[in-house]
């Protein structure tokens, strides 16, 4: 049956429950691992099978000596910050690294006492069930489409369009060498050169492709990797060339907190509407709520 008829099905089923025992099936319905099974996919275990190789080429904190500002503005941060790659580490690879004594999720507020408090963790990648998330949930069928990631990274957002969607071309722009050739390391070993292409480059320099794109992709793109003069000159560029009427802006944060502290003429009434989104439609297990809600998307006007 298709989604409509299900929806009835479900509601129709739910509707024959004694009222009294409908609370205990809804709860049992949102925290239930028996839905594990049915919601898993290939799809997922090849996802997990490239951000395990990724982990196996990079430091725990997946940060290189080539990102120097990004090392430095981590470390200005008022809190105790640490940046923890969502793609390649879910919970259960965090707990392990704690247990192995890699990682710890606290840090001591007075030296020398048990005195602690949690350390803030920072991701500059979606996690597995966030890709899900925003190809499944957020963006609507992207059939013959063209998907530009701007700021790739380690490509988790062109990794998770591959196999979570169908745009027929996934791009992604990244200025650093480095993790351009990570990228290109496992769209070789998995074959997806076919509709994955990585290049090397500023964004800025990339008119054409931003013009031409149905989906373009931002996640915390520029605050830790560009001065505030950078930023604000990317933006302008990406405003002025992001504008085929209809095409979709993937943000995180939202469009007013990134250009929030930057000097930059940006009119977004005139150029974007912002889309609502339903964040309860997606029934992962032990999902994080807080960062879905950081996803915003937007339609060119």
């Amino acid at each position: 049956m298709d989604f409509p008829e299900a929806r009835r099905a479900v509601l129709s089923l739910l509707r024959g429950v004694r009222a009294r025992e409908r609370p205990r099936l809804l709860r049992w319905m949102r925290t239930s691992s028996d839905f594990d099974e049915l919601i898993s996919s290939n799809d997922d275990a090849v996802l997990k099978s490239i951000a395990e190789d990724l982990r196996h080429s990079l430091p725990t904190e997946a940060m290189l000596n080539s990102e120097p500002l990004a090392i430095q503005k981590l470390n200005q941060q008022t809190k105790p910050t640490v940046h923890i790659d969502a793609f390649l580490y879910d919970d259960d690879c965090i707990d392990s690294l704690c247990k192995e004594g890699k990682m710890s999720r606290n840090f001591c507020l007075s030296c020398g006492s048990h005195q602690t408090a949690p350390l803030e963790f920072i991701s500059h990648s979606f996690s597995i069930a966030e890709l899900k998330f925003l190809y499944q949930h957020v963006l609507p069928d992207l059939t013959g489409k063209i998907v530009v990631d701007v700021g790739s990274r380690l490509g988790a957002v062109l990794f998770g369009g591959y196999f979570y969607s169908s745009a027929s071309q996934i791009y992604g722009v990244e200025m650093n060498a480095d993790f351009c050739h990570l990228q290109e390391v496992i769209v070789a070993k998995y074959q997806l050169d076919d509709r994955i292409k990585v290049l090397n480059a500023d964004i800025c320099t990339q008119a054409s492709l931003l013009q031409n794109a149905d989906v373009v992709v931002m996640n915390n793109v520029f605050e830790y990797f560009l001065d505030r003069s950078e930023q604000a000159r990317s933006w302008e560029f990406i405003s002025q060339n992001v504008r085929k009427k209809g095409s979709l802006l993937v943000t995180v944060p939202c469009l007013e907190e990134s250009l929030s502290d930057l000097q930059v003429n940006i009119q977004l009434n005139h150029w974007v509407e912002s889309m609502p989104l339903d964040y309860d439609v997606f029934l992962e297990e032990d999902i994080d709520r807080d960062a879905l809600e950081q996803i915003s998307l937007y339609r060119i006007i």
